[in-house]
């Protein structure tokens, strides 16, 4: 879809008059480049929007770990209503890309019709989102992932609840170290924010007070690439790196657990076991990949088993290059796991590590 839309009938006016002063705030914003923005969407379409809203959906409430959780996410936007064939038709039409991208700076922004990690998020009671970096490329297209845009729809939220976007500096500090930016996820308000490999961004806990715990964290979100990217923003493809969050500064010698303060401790603790279950999983697929390269033929000695130099004695390179080379890429994946603070060394590493190394 790529026909022209007249934007002054689905984005504000407002919105459309400020386009320079947006593309300033844009790249000078703090800890990263990203924009915030009031009154984003028409109001009589954001209306339209809220009131079509999905009710949650338990089957599409599943976390990493296959549990049901607190978030329910609907991907296919256009089965939703009129309002979101209206608003997908936007979001990906020439018009709309052309303003995101005098907003930002970026040019031939690409929409994802997968909208893969995004459309309608819903987030209950008890739900967060620890601070995390995007995966980097689209899995179907192989684009690079360079920008994040996502419309608030709640008519009622407030800091102290949880549930606001929260964008870090560096995570891995202490939060006294760390800068840290919040915005309020309140009715159409608009962030659009860049996705690199330093874009640290996360909500805490939503806590919301009794008597309101009926109310959810609602929002849409979709995600635009681009076929190139800088030399100086590239990097290894990667998932979606999170950091688990620090204990909080009120835990101190001696003090008196309350009953909310061993849940969050329970808490912390189960997802560190929960992710080295993950790496434990990744690091036996990592076994299975080393142990079939090293028994597979290559295409320059077939029925031959690869050698354990990727050099001969004349230094030039052996018949086994694309083996040792695979193996080399393994070794870079290894080293992404050891500088995640999510995923803390283990012997099971560093036996990897001698094995790869060892070749």
């Amino acid at each position: 879809m790529t026909d022209d839309i007249a934007l002054e009938n689905l984005i504000s006016g407002a919105t459309l008059q400020r386009q320079a002063e947006l593309q300033t705030e844009f790249k000078a914003a703090k800890p990263f480049r990203h924009v915030v923005i009031d009154e984003f969407l028409a109001p009589s379409f954001c209306a339209d929007v809220v009131a079509q809203f999905p009710v949650f959906d338990e089957s599409t409430a599943l976390n990493e770990n296959g549990e049901v959780g607190g978030k329910s996410t609907q991907e296919r936007v256009r089965e939703l209503g009129p309002a979101y064939q209206q608003l997908d038709d936007l979001v990906q039409s020439d018009s709309f890309l052309s303003l995101i991208g005098e907003i930002t700076g970026i040019d031939d922004l690409a929409y994802d019709p997968h909208y893969f990690g995004g459309g309608t998020h819903e987030n209950r009671h008890g739900q967060d989102l620890d601070p995390h970096i995007d995966f980097n490329y689209h899995p179907v297209t192989r684009q690079h992932r360079r920008l994040n845009l996502i419309i608030y729809l709640n008519e009622e939220w407030r800091d102290e609840w949880g549930g606001s976007i929260q964008f870090h500096r560096n995570p891995y500090l202490d939060p006294t170290d760390d800068e840290i930016k919040t915005v309020t996820p309140l009715m159409n308000r608009c962030v659009i924010f860049e996705t690199n490999e330093y874009s640290w961004h996360g909500f805490e806990r939503i806590n919301l007070p009794a008597g309101r715990q009926e109310l959810s964290r609602k929002s849409f979100a979709l995600y635009y690439y681009t076929d190139t990217r800088p030399a100086n923003e590239r990097a290894e493809e990667h998932s979606t790196v999170y950091v688990e969050r620090h204990l909080p500064a009120r835990f101190q010698p001696g003090m008196q657990l309350s009953d909310e303060d061993l849940r969050q401790v329970r808490t912390l603790l189960a997802r560190r076991d929960q992710h080295l279950k993950r790496l434990y999983r990744y690091i036996q697929s990592l076994y299975g990949t080393i142990n079939q390269l090293k028994s597979a033929p290559t295409a320059a000695g077939k029925g031959k088993k690869p050698v354990a130099a990727n050099r001969s004695n004349s230094g030039r390179e052996s018949d086994h290059q694309p083996t040792d080379l695979a193996i080399a890429h393994l070794k870079q994946r290894i080293d992404e796991l050891e500088s995640s603070t999510s995923w803390r060394i283990t012997a099971p590493i560093r036996a990897l590590k001698r094995l790869v190394k060892g070749r």
